[in-house]
């Protein structure tokens, strides 16, 4: 549960058209079927229907085109989703951390370090390192030298952060993400594969959020570079010199190979892959599981999926794709 706070207060704060007392008081967020008459929940989306006609919140956030559905105890917007989220983080603010530096923490002379730091234990600063004023970085981090935290950002327990990163402000870096991990580049030499030295570097731009055991590898001669406002879920690798446009989001167990160049404001579902040495516009989305095996140079909305079958019938069914005209 949340902190207490009554309607009116949530509708002095977000906005939005009250119908219902403004004095009633909720304490949490709820789906329509859990919630009590303490919780506020939002509908957008028919097939919920039956749930909204039984919900027993106390208020729901809906628009104004679901006002025939539910017409009292209601807050009207244009986009409930986005409203619920807000108030999410109105009832449930983040803890606020003591400013301190953790006698365990290893700091190396060169770094330079910020003022209101809050350093969890056994964290590690190596040579060069610059942490900028007001970061969080709970316990068990590694920075590597000649990298560069920005302004407010937060970064959790047991990530990584290799040589030469630069990391924009309030980015959120969640535990066991790996940012500027060496990059997949090899040179056959007979039999024998050669490691190639991945020699540049992970740029992040400012709010980036980069979720739990994320990789990011650093370039081979050029930078990965990974925008502002770019949302990477849990389990998601992004090859070397791999480019991320503005505002792209990345769901869950994606993974783009080297050099891909993904546009502004893109959609990536989970578990599609992403073919390297192609460019996808802006304002692609991709379907989940989908293989993206070719450039993309028109906006919308594309699908690479076939029904799960066995081998032999998808070998079969393959052919018979192939022989349409």
């Amino acid at each position: 549960m949340g902190q207490v706070i009554t309607i009116g207060d949530i509708q002095k704060e977000l906005s939005g058209e009250l119908v219902g007392d403004a004095k009633l008081t909720i304490n949490s967020v709820a789906s329509l079927d859990s919630a009590s008459k303490n919780s506020i929940a939002f509908y957008n989306n028919i097939k919920f229907l039956e749930s909204l006609k039984r919900t027993k919140a106390g208020i729901v956030i809906l628009s104004k085109e679901s006002l025939t559905h539910r017409d009292h105890d209601v807050i009207i917007v244009d986009n409930p989703h986005l409203y619920f989220a807000k108030i999410s983080k109105l009832l449930h603010p983040h803890k606020i951390l003591k400013k301190e530096i953790h006698p365990s923490v290893i700091i190396h002379p060169s770094a330079k370090m910020g003022k209101d730091l809050h350093i969890g234990p056994n964290t590690v600063i190596d040579e060069n390192v610059i942490v900028s004023d007001n970061v969080i970085i709970h316990g068990n981090v590694i920075i590597e030298k000649d990298s560069i935290i920005g302004e407010h950002t937060i970064i959790h327990a047991n990530a990584t952060i290799k040589a030469k990163t630069v990391i924009g402000k309030k980015c959120t870096l969640s535990s066991g993400c790996i940012i500027g991990s060496e990059g997949f580049g090899y040179a056959k030499e007979n039999e024998t594969w050669i490691a190639i030295p991945q020699m540049g570097r992970v740029i992040l731009g400012d709010n980036v959020d980069i979720g739990a055991n994320s990789t990011i590898d650093r370039g081979a001669l050029d930078d990965t570079m990974i925008a502002s406002g770019v949302k990477i879920d849990n389990l998601v690798q992004i090859g070397h010199n791999c480019i991320i446009g503005e505002n792209t989001i990345i769901a869950g167990c994606v993974g783009i190979a080297g050099s891909a160049n993904i546009g502004k404001n893109c959609a990536i579902g989970g578990a599609a892959m992403i073919f390297g040495h192609l460019s996808i516009t802006d304002h692609v989305t991709i379907s989940p599981g989908s293989m993206i095996t070719r450039s993309i140079k028109i906006p919308g909305t594309y699908t690479a999926l076939m029904p799960f079958q066995s081998h032999n019938a998808w070998l079969k069914t393959a052919a018979k794709i192939r022989r349409l005209k």
